[in-house]
């Protein structure tokens, strides 16, 4: 087949996806997506099962992508997993890398001095994605692992993104979802209306019970919302915790705001008190 001329390319309506084709470039993907969803590893014959492909097709793909270290292949079997690389790389490609460096001992600080554990949400597409957490030092605790995807119609990370986000923005990703039943748009612009005038989100975890989730957002230099600072705050029944629900909010509007201020935001506190 012969190749495009990339002169062409340039009447190509930014945005918008071309009919391109990269067969072998394409089955790297996917077998990356794919191993990306089996945490215990697959194959090379799981893999070319799955894929509906031959192992023939992805045999010499797979021994590349382990020599340059995308895939990990387990000692003493012939199980296949995506490594580190993916997560460093991602990390010091995208603003992730100075929002950690910057978060990092703010969080440290916030989960020792509240002993409950802490993490950062970002958006990416129509999903959020916690890319920095940090456990609670306590003898038991609760935490979200790294990587972990969030709704962001159904969570208090996803709600304080679509509020302090660009209209626009918010506009073009609710266009792409799958809305959860029960919620429609008029409820969800009241909640994100509501998480505007108080400056925070908190709300029952949609996942555990027992926990109640806070988050406040994190803001960069351009005055955007860069990032959701989450606790998902645990009631102890014997009152062992360190600080009350009321004390949390504080903090954990402080370290807000000191990620924040760290990004280069002007960061103004709000004359009103926390609810």
């Amino acid at each position: 087949m012969a190749e495009a001329d990339p002169k062409s390319s340039d009447s190509t309506p930014r945005g918008s996806r071309t009919s391109y084709s990269a067969p072998a470039l394409e089955k790297g993907f996917d077998v990356l997506e794919l191993l990306a969803t089996v945490p215990d590893g697959l194959t090379i014959s799981e893999i070319a099962g799955r894929l509906r492909l031959s192992i023939s097709q992805i045999f010499r793909m797979i021994i590349v992508m382990e020599r340059r270290g995308w895939l990990y292949k387990e000692p003493g079997t012939d199980r296949y997993r995506v490594s580190y690389k993916m997560l460093d790389l991602a990390y010091r490609a995208t603003p992730a890398r100075e929002l950690g460096h910057v978060a990092t001992p703010i969080m440290y600080s916030l989960s020792r001095t509240a002993e409950q554990s802490c993490h950062l949400v970002v958006q990416h597409e129509t999903q959020g994605l916690v890319v920095q957490r940090q456990e609670s030092p306590a003898r038991s605790g609760f935490a979200v692992r790294l990587g972990t995807k969030v709704n962001l119609m159904t969570s208090s990370s996803g709600h304080v993104l679509l509020a302090f986000c660009d209209p626009d923005r918010v506009k073009e990703t609710l266009s792409k979802v799958s809305w959860p039943a029960g919620l429609t748009k008029a409820e969800l612009n009241d909640i994100l209306s509501k998480v505007r005038e108080r400056g925070y989100e908190t709300m029952p975890s949609p996942r555990t019970a027992g926990v109640r989730d806070v988050s406040f957002p994190v803001f960069g230099v351009d005055g955007r919302v860069a990032a959701a600072l989450t606790v998902p705050f645990l009631t102890r029944i014997d009152g062992s915790q360190k600080s009350n629900y009321d004390e949390l909010k504080d903090l954990l509007r402080k370290a807000a705001a000191d990620v924040s201020s760290g990004l280069g935001y002007s960061y103004e506190p709000a004359d009103s008190e926390l609810e």
